[in-house]
Parts: C-alpha cells; sequence; structure tokens
C-alpha cells in the first residue's frame, strides 16, 4: 500500500529527490529510486512497501547481533522487499533484490499486537535494508513506545544526515554492519556502493544521539578480509565510539552470486580479532562460529568470562544487578540485565 515519504524534496519539472540513504536518489516522475520501493507518482515520493511486511519473525536479540542490549530479550523482526545496495552474497537476496512489491499487510498497531502476543520486548527492522523503508519502522515504533518496547534497526548504515535526525529520539539501538571492514573497493564491486564515509557518520552522529550502537564487520575470504581495513576499522571505532562498543566478526558463508566462495577460516577470523583488540577494543566478539571461546564477553578487569553464550543463547550469566562481574566487581556496560525468567530463544518462524 503506498504511503507519502516525509525524507525527500520536490524539484522542479516534478522530479523529487530522495532524502533516506546516501544515494540522495533523483527521480524522475514515474521512477522509482534505487531501491525499488520509493517511487515518484506525480511529484510526490510514495513508499510503495508501507504496510507490506514480507518477513515477519521471532528472533532473540543476540541474532541481531547486540550483545550488550537487554540480552535474554525476545524481539519481533520485520523486513519489506528492497534494499539501497547490491550485496552479491546476500542471504536475503529473494526479498532484498525483489522488484515487485509484496507481502503480507500489517499496519503499524497489528505488528505491535502481534509482538505482544508473542511475548516479544521490542521490535526489530531487518532481513533487508530499513533506511528504505523508514517511515514504516517510525510508525511501528511510535506504537511500540506506547506499548513499553524499545526498537532496534539491523543496518548497513548508509544512510543520510536527514535519516539519523528522524530516528534520533526514537530508535534504541542499531546493529551497523560493515561488509568486508568497509574498504572502499570491495563496496564498490560487491556492493554498488560508496563508501565508507556515510557509515562512519552515521555511526557517531546516532551514538551523539544516544542510540546504543554495536558494529558488525562481515569478513569476505579472499577479497574481504583485509587485516589494514580491519585495523582502520577497529580504530575507528575505538576512537570515535570508545573502546567499550561491541566489535562483532562475523564468519561469511556462500550464497547468492557468490557461491563459489568458500566459508570464512576460523584462524583469519581469530588473526584479525587480535587485530581488534590491539586497537583498543575491550568486548570484540566472533559471529557464526557456534561454541567458539571468543562468543563470550569477557570481563576487562580479571579476565573471567562474564557472560558465556552458544550462538544466539546465553548459557551462563556472571554478573550482578548491577551488571558487574560477579568475581572482581568491574563494571560491564549493558544496556538492561539478563531476565531472572530467562529461557534460551531459539528462532521460531511464523506461519
Amino acid at each position: 500500500m503506498a504511503h507519502e515519504c516525509t525524507l525527500y524534496e520536490p524539484l522542479p519539472d516534478r522530479k523529487v529527490r530522495c532524502t533516506a540513504c546516501a544515494r540522495y536518489c533523483t527521480i524522475p516522475e514515474g521512477s522509482h529510486g534505487f531501491c525499488f520501493v520509493r517511487k515518484n507518482v506525480g511529484g510526490r515520493l510514495e513508499l510503495l512497501s508501507y504496510g507490506r511486511a514480507a518477513a515477519v519473525q521471532v528472533d532473540p536479540i543476540e541474532k541481531k547481533p547486540l550483545s550488550h542490549f537487554h540480552p535474554g530479550s525476545r524481539v519481533f523482526s520485520i523486513g519489506t522487499v528492497g534494499c539501497n545496495w547490491r550485496c552479491l552474497y546476500c542471504q536475503n537476496a529473494e526479498i532484498s533484490q525483489e522488484r515487485e512489491i509484496q507481502g503480507r499487510p500489517l499496519s503499524p498497531t497489528q505488528a505491535v499486537e502481534w509482538a505482544e502476543r508473542l511475548d516479544c520486548q521490542g521490535m526489530t527492522f531487518t532481513y533487508n535494508e530499513p533506511t528504505i523503508f523508514i517511515e514504516y519502522a517510525l510508525d511501528i515504533m511510535e506504537v511500540a513506545k506506547r506499548h513499553g518496547l524499545f526498537a532496534n534497526f539491523v543496518t548497513n548504515g548508509y544512510m543520510t544526515h536527514e535519516a539519523v535526525d528522524s530516528l534520533v529520539g526514537h530508535l534504541d539501538a542499531i546493529s551497523v554492519d560493515f561488509k568486508g571492514s568497509g574498504e572502499e573497493g570491495f563496496l564498490r564491486k560487491y556492493i554498488t556502493a560508496k563508501g565508507p564515509a556515510p557509515i562512519l557518520d552515521t555511526l557517531t552522529r546516532l551514538q551523539r544521539g544516544g542510540v546504543h550502537v554495536e558494529v558488525t564487520n562481515l569478513i569476505v575470504p579472499q577479497v574481504g578480509d583485509s587485516p589494514e581495513a580491519c585495523r582502520k576499522l577497529a580504530r575507528f571505532v575505538c576512537d570515535e565510539l570508545g573502546p567499550e562498543t561491541p566489535f562483532h566478526l562475523l564468519r561469511f558463508h556462500p550464497d547468492y552470486k557468490m557461491m563459489d566462495f568458500p566459508e570464512t577460516p576460523i584462524r583469519t577470523l581469530e588473526r584479525l580479532h587480535a587485530i581488534a583488540v590491539e586497537e583498543g577494543l575491550k568486548y570484540a566478539y566472533l559471529g557464526n562460529v557456534w561454541g567458539h571461546p571468543l562468543e563470550h564477553t569477557y570481563c576487562p578487569g580479571c579476565g573471567s568470562v562474564a557472560v558465556e553464550r552458544y550462538g544466539f543463547t546465553i548459557r551462563r550469566w556472571g554478573l550482578d544487578e548491577q551488571n558487574r562481574c560477579r568475581v572482581c566487581r568491574h563494571s560491564i556496560p549493558m544496556v538492561g540485565s539478563l531476565p531472572k525468567n530467562y529461557v534460551p530463544t531459539f528462532v521460531t518462524p511464523l506461519a
């Protein structure tokens, strides 16, 4: 269902300029932006995917991945069709690269009702890039906040100042997913994007706006595993966002148009993890490597395991009510604490 966008500017000759993502598409009347879902209809920009959810699922917050934000919580995850990137290995290509508007009707009120019915504590916008359906997400957030639910984005961070400003005050947390450490050549060849300046700017502006930020870095073997690029990104995160910013190094698995690439060697991930730690990051993690000891949170004070994880589940919680290490009382930066009635949450698809 079409819905007028708020993030755009009218131009002469009934053209419009979209101000949601860093592409700043200039769109003639009757045409779409790069994302396929923002269309110029009669000189106004409409969001064609508003109220149409192409993917809906209950997830553990750890899947996003967010390790220091309301640990152990359940989130109602929503995605639509379309994307502002063209990742050649996209694991959600069936929706992100879809040009036909499709999905189940889901109003903001219905989305929150589903979340509460399924015992979720928050709303997550994920699976495709949420920036392209930001007006729909913001309307859901407004309802969610009235019901005491938090909201977070899983995003490539390729936003504008206008988009960031609209999110501040509404968005609680964000996981910004770099690809190949944000190295410009990698982004151009495998993503069809420029960068990483808009992404870095998004990170700093959102954090200054009070949004909890975690950084992920997908390591693609052979073409996106540069130690120098990883060091540069880790140094930026440490210097600009702070050494306590969670930093996730994710293992690549072959998908979509990159099926001929191998999974990322674990030794590569371990080597890059060591670089992140060398640059001063206190909470660096490996992702998509279930059972690896670098999934855990280690106390910087005494080195003990403060939070033991296995994949998306928490096996042991070694923090007190103030999120201090039970061994040495060192404070661990967490938003929220593990619920006393926590039960490991496994991915629960909806019918």
